[in-house]
Order: C-alpha cells, then structure tokens, then sequence
C-alpha cells in the first residue's frame, strides 16, 4: 500500500498510474485538501479513462499536512501502508513566507511523523529539489545540503528546511529517500502540462512580441549560464525505478540533465519553437530588480518579479 500527497498535482498525477502500474496488486491511499476533493476525482476519472481498472486501487481521504496527523480524521487502512510518497507543497517561487513554511517544512514534519508510526513502513519518499542549492556558488553534490549558502526565494529556502527535516528524521532511523529535480516542464513528446512557470515565462514573453522582432532581456553572459530542465515524463520514468532500488535507502538523488542548456540555447530554441526573431535586450540587473516590484509592472509583462 502507497500513501501518497500531493495528489492531484502535476507531478503526483503523473507518478501515481506509474507506481500502479509497476505492480498489479498494488494499491494507495491519497491525502487530499477538501478543496481538492473534486479535481482528485476528475484526475482518477482520466487516469481511468488511460488505465481501467486502475481508479479502483486508489482510495481518496481528505486531510491536511499542515495539521499533525496530517489531519486524518481516521487511520483506518494505514497499518498496510508500506511505501510514503510525500509530493505535496508549496511550488511558487514567489508565495507568502507563512504559507510556505506551513506547507512545505511544518507539513513534511507531519508526514515523517505519521511515517514513523507506521508498522510495515519500509521507506519514506521526499521529493525535493536541486535548488536547495540556494546560492552555493560550486559544485552542489547529493550528500551536501547545508553549505552556508543563501537563497534566491521562499520557495527554494523552504524546501532545503524541509529536507533538513528529512535528514533528521532519517538520523532517528526513519528509512528515507530524497529526490531533487531540476525545473519541470511538460511531457517531453506532447507537451502536456498543468503549471506555467519557469522555462514557460520566456514562452508567454516571446508569444505576447511581434515575429519580426521580439526582445528579451539579457543579463550576464547567457552562453556561459546554464539552465537544467526536465521533463516530467523522464522524472516519473526516473523515480519508478528508484522506488525499488533497495540501496537506495538513505540515498539522495539529483534527477537532471547531465548535458544542461545553456540561457542562448533555450532562448534560441523558445524562438525558433515561436517563430519569432529574438534582439538581446542588455539591462543592468539592479535597476531592473527595482523596477520589477513597481505597482503595475507584473501585470504590464505578466512575469514575476
């Protein structure tokens, strides 16, 4: 038995008929906000719709990992569970401090604490990301995590807090893997997506420009700066088969492209893909910070500051 968060979130959603898939006995209990209560059951009506059969195996109960005890109000069935998925999280790089505390390092303490209560657990799955890299300036490898670094945004120190829980837990004997992601986009032959950030605010920028001459700020040298994305078809493909790996316990994993784009070679790609001409536009980068929380500014380019 699985129990998974994070469902139906864009990655969760792509995951769950993957792990279901690998084992025709196996089954999940997903935790869902009530709020999410009704996009849940249209996602278990897709996936059933790709999968018969396979809505059956998963059993939705609303709760909250904000609250302790993930806010179940029963644990009827958890005594099976053998495997945590823990998916769910804050992702905006730009949401409220509190939120994001709350969710993304109160809300994994309250998963690892429900996981150690489990009587058949064997692992705890964290999905992290490869930003809790924060600022480091070098090489980043799986084993570090605090390097005295700092960070770009609530959403990256968040997450590094939340793995520091992790690590803990795993002091204490909690049998965990870790996993950290680069950027993910769509599925790498369709395109499908459910969020639009990242790689995708260069895509809206461009589409909003005329072809003929579409201009795009340049900081820096963007043939030396290097951006990894990754897909989320090759992520889920990824993780199902770390899943099984029993050395994999105690492990961390950085799932990226380990021939990475640079800035021009997206920029280059995004253009061609939009049919525009791209004209580099050099801006100095502390003006462009301060001009970037003007009122009015976000909603003129429509890109976070």
């Amino acid at each position: 038995m699985l129990l998974v968060t994070g469902f139906p979130g864009f990655i969760t959603s792509q995951l769950l008929p993957r792990l279901l898939a690998a084992d025709p006995d196996r089954r999940a209990t997903c935790v869902v906000q009530d709020v999410h209560a009704g996009e849940a059951r249209r996602a278990l009506d897709s996936m059933e719709a790709r999968a018969p059969g396979s809505s059956a195996r998963v059993r939705l109960v609303e709760g909250d990992i904000t609250a302790p005890g993930m806010g179940l109000a029963t644990r009827s069935g958890l005594a099976a569970v053998t495997d945590v998925w823990h998916l769910a999280g804050v992702y905006d790089t730009v949401a409220p401090r509190p939120l994001a505390e709350r969710v993304n390092v109160a809300g994994t303490r309250h998963v690892l604490d429900l996981a150690a209560e489990l009587p058949r657990l064997r692992r705890v799955h964290h999905i992290s990301t490869c930003y809790v890299s924060g600022d480091h300036p070098g090489v980043f490898r799986e084993e570090d995590l605090d390097v005295g670094q700092g960070f770009h945004s609530v959403y990256d120190e968040t997450k590094f807090l939340a793995e520091a829980e992790v690590r803990k837990a795993a002091a204490g004997g909690l049998p965990v893997t870790v996993y950290r992601p680069a950027s993910v986009v769509g599925d790498s032959r369709t395109g499908w997506t459910q969020k639009y950030d990242g790689p995708y605010f260069l895509f809206r920028l461009l589409l909003r420009q005329p072809a003929a001459l579409a201009l795009v700020p340049r900081f820096s040298d963007p043939s030396r700066a290097h951006f990894d994305i990754v897909p989320v078809d090759y992520l889920v493909a990824v993780l199902s088969r770390l899943a099984v790996r029993e050395d994999g316990v105690g492990t961390t994993y950085q799932v990226t492209d380990p021939e990475n784009l640079t800035v021009a070679d997206i920029v280059a790609a995004a253009a061609a893909a939009t049919g525009r001409r791209v004209v580099p536009l050099p801006l100095p980068l502390s003006p462009v910070r301060r001009l970037a929380g003007l009122p009015g500014v976000r909603r003129l380019v429509q890109i976070p500051a």
